[in-house]
Formats: structure tokens, sequence, C-alpha cells
């Protein structure tokens, strides 16, 4: 339990002892934010903030994970998930910076790159770990034998989780906030409740980094997590999902991403089906925006509503093992 609570302490402290000079460093270079132009109105303010915070996320939850950790290979697979991810949306950020405009990689090679990081993951998984190819609801005593489709449910989980904090990833401290209650409590699923101790210390880690990150991310945000962070939390969170057979309970722990991705896709198929727009903007705190709702405001339902659903997951996922 000490080890995990110094890991959560140890990354924190780090984030918000580096955060300023690397909020510096990134501005002194110009590594900032475009803004896209569909976007509310009252984001071109932030056009030119600096970006890529997720490499200082990482960077503080590497240094406690490598340093307590017992590298346990679950733990391992999570990790390197998630690195794997935060490259990805590293890739991601630097094209949009040379090309100085919003739009960084393209869908098929991100989409490409999803699938060969969601491969590995799911090697590791049945391969090195020895988990069962299998979908379980432990809350309703059902599990299904995917045998040869469970590398697609794997994908999808991975797809989902990234694009789901991708997306929240709009308003300053959201995705950053949401991400750290969700970790929080698979923090608590492995270690209280499976006594998977590694895996504790690496969520612990990312919880703090978190929170940290949110010392500068928070309204009026001087540096945004990108790419970089929202893809790197998204692959923790789905490959933490995968290596506890959570997937089905995601949708509820992590249910403030599921709305934000359902949103968008509700907004995309009423448009086209009847060209007619259910949300006033999409993903849908940019309804609120656009609803006179103040930023801060957003940010602190959105959280409440994380924390219930990450609350009703965890509570799930106790009774199931009991």
């Amino acid at each position: 339990m000490g080890e995990i609570l110094i890991a959560g302490m140890a990354s924190l402290l780090i984030c918000i002892f580096l955060g300023p000079k690397f909020v510096a460093f990134l501005r002194d270079r110009e590594f900032g934010q475009h803004i896209r132009e569909d976007g509310p109105a009252g984001h071109h303010a932030k056009a030119g903030t600096p970006t890529m915070g997720g490499l200082l996320i990482f960077l503080s939850v590497a240094v406690p994970f490598l340093i307590l950790g017992s590298y346990d290979v679950v733990s391992l697979a999570v990790f390197g998930t998630a690195i794997a991810c935060a490259a990805l949306g590293f890739v991601d950020d630097w094209t949009k910076i040379v090309r100085r405009r919003s739009l960084g990689m393209s869908a098929r090679h991100k989409l490409i790159a999803q699938a060969l990081i969601a491969a590995g993951l799911w090697y590791l998984a049945v391969e090195v770990v020895g988990l069962d190819p299998t979908l379980q609801s432990r809350t309703l005593g059902v599990t299904v034998d995917l045998g040869f489709l469970y590398p697609i449910l794997i994908f999808l989980v991975l797809g989902g989780a990234t694009n789901g904090v991708n997306l929240t990833d709009g308003l300053d401290g959201l995705a950053a906030g949401c991400a750290a209650i969700v970790l929080l409590a698979y923090t608590g699923m492995t270690f209280i409740t499976t006594g998977q101790e590694d895996l504790a210390l690496l969520c612990a880690s990312l919880v703090g980094a978190c929170v940290g990150f949110l010392w500068f991310n928070s309204f009026p945000a001087a540096i945004f997590m990108g790419d970089t962070g929202a893809l790197g939390l998204g692959g923790a969170i789905a490959a933490l999902a995968v290596m506890t057979k959570t997937e089905l309970l995601l949708l509820v722990i992590g249910g403030i991403f599921v709305i934000e991705a359902l949103s968008v896709a509700i907004q995309v198929f009423a448009f086209q089906r009847f060209r007619r727009r259910v949300f006033l903007m999409a993903p849908v705190h940019h309804h609120f925006e656009l609803m006179a709702w103040s930023e801060t405001k957003i940010i602190l339902r959105f959280w409440i509503v994380g924390a219930i659903c990450a609350a009703i997951g965890f509570t799930l996922y106790q009774q199931s093992l009991t």
C-alpha cells in the first residue's frame, strides 16, 4: 500500500515540479495548439497555447513506475500499450505543429497504427499473460468465448477508449479530470479487489500525473495534453480493461467517455440521415457551451457524472467477485 501511495504522490510532484519549465520550453519553441475553424468561437482565443502536455504526463508516470514497480508482465503490457498510443498521439501532434493546422495524421494511418497496437496487446494478453479469449460479464454471470474474434474486441476497446478520451479533451481540464477518476477506480479494483499491486502502482502513477497536470491544465489552461496525452491515457484505460477482463464494464466505469463518443455518433447519423442536428454542436460538452454554460460549470458537472459512473462500475466489479 505504501509504495502505491508513494508512486501516486511522486508522479504528481514530478509533474508539478517540471510543469513550469516544460510549459516555457514549449512556448519558446512555439509548439502551440491550432484551433479548428468550426469549433466554438470562444476557443479561438486559446490558439497558440502550448500542447503535447502528454509528454509531461507520461514522463511523470514512467519515473515512479520504473523505479518502484516489480515489472510484472501485466503492468508492463499496460504501460507499453499506453506509451505506444502516446507515441502515436505525439506523431499526430507533431504533424499539426509542422503543418500549422488543426488536422494531423490521416484517419487511415491512425487506424492502421491502432490496429497494430491492438494486435500487440492481444498477443501479450493471450500468449504471454495467458488470458482466455472471452468476453465476460461477471455481474450477469455470462461468459462468451470469442475465439478468433477476440483481437477484434481488443481493437474496438482500444479504439473506443482512445477516441473517447480524445473527444472529451475539448475543455480545459475535462479529459485529465475524467481520466483521473476512471484510473482511480481501476486503482481500487486492482489493489483492493484483486490484489494486483504492481498494476495498482501503475494506475496510481497515472492518477497522480493526471492530477499534477491539472495544476496547469485547469481553466484557463497554460498547456493542453494534446493527442499525446489523450491517446496515451485512452490506451492505458483500454489495456487495463483488457487485462482485468472488464471490457464490458468499461462502458460503465468510463461512462463519461461513452457519452461524449455517442453524442458525436448521434450527431453524424442524424445529420446524414435526416439533415438535422440533435445537438447544437458535438461532442456534447460543446452543446452546453453554446447554451451559455460557463466552461468551469460544464467541467465540474462532467466530473460529477464521471465520478458517479466510476463508482457504479467499481461497486459492480467488487460485488461480482464476492
